[in-house]
């Protein structure tokens, strides 16, 4: 690891000098780990967008067009979690680990203390909060202007496109919250026997340190996984692989262990 500035949080170091160039070494190493075991990478993806195809046919043969537009948006909080099984793909190639689908599949299970289940509960919470909080923008702008949730109609009204002014400005300052907390923790929880809590406080402390990286980060992320998105959630099987292995080797550059 690159021995710049550093500062202590207990119980890791976390690098305050994350650059451009660390970005792109992330996200080569990320491609190296997909080419070299696409299987797992292929299956994971798989679930994330199969559960994105469900989502999106429910709603759209309902004629559920805003609640359609509000899941598109807050389904990449859900992604970090999916991509658990990729860092421990990660460090098991990064260690010279056999890999094995019961060794990787079990990795939601942690060190066997939950750890990584309590913070899947937090995003599944906060994937449902999103939903509430839109809700609320909707009522906010158009619950008197007459229009269903189910017209598109709504987005080309002045109180539509103040909805998706305000809601686009809330849900963001939401996805960077959530990010924030997960861009290191999760992986942290699967490298180490520690609890969630100080994964946050590690998380927190390394966007942070590294403020104007990791917001780059934030928008590689939310780019790729919205273009993604758009041919039936297709892109999604080698976006959602190489981003998430790459976020484990960003994790392996920013944070060093110090004990226990």
């Amino acid at each position: 690891m690159n021995m710049g500035e550093r500062a202590q949080v207990a119980p890791a170091v976390v690098a305050s000098d994350l650059t451009i160039s660390d970005l792109r070494a992330a996200i080569a190493a990320g491609w190296g780990d997909f080419k070299a075991h696409p299987i797992f990478g292929l299956f994971f993806a798989g679930i994330f967008a199969i559960a994105g195809m469900f989502l999106y046919f429910s709603l759209f043969v309902r004629g559920e067009v805003f609640w359609l537009v509000l899941a598109a948006a807050g389904f990449p909080l859900l992604a970090p979690f999916a991509a658990v099984g990729l860092y421990e793909v990660s460090r098991r190639r990064e260690a010279g680990i056999a890999m094995s689908w019961r060794a990787i599949l079990g990795a939601l299970r942690g060190h066997g203390d939950e750890q990584i289940m309590s913070m899947g509960v937090i995003l599944f919470v906060a994937f449902g909060f999103w939903l509430m909080v839109a809700h609320g923008i909707f009522a906010v702008f158009l619950a008197e202007s007459g229009i269903g949730s189910e017209s598109m109609a709504l987005f080309r009204t002045g109180a539509g496109i103040m909805m998706l002014f305000v809601g686009t400005i809330v849900g963001g300052l939401m996805a960077l919250a959530f990010y924030s907390i997960t861009v290191v923790s999760l992986p942290m929880l699967v490298d180490r026997e520690v609890d969630f809590i100080t994964a946050i406080i590690v998380s927190l402390a390394t966007v942070r340190s590294n403020k104007f990286i990791l917001l780059i980060w934030a928008l590689v992320i939310a780019i790729s996984l919205f273009i993604a998105m758009l041919p039936l959630f297709l892109g999604l099987f080698v976006v959602l692989p190489v981003l998430g292995h790459a976020t484990w080797h960003l994790y392996r550059r920013s944070v060093v262990q110090t004990g226990g």
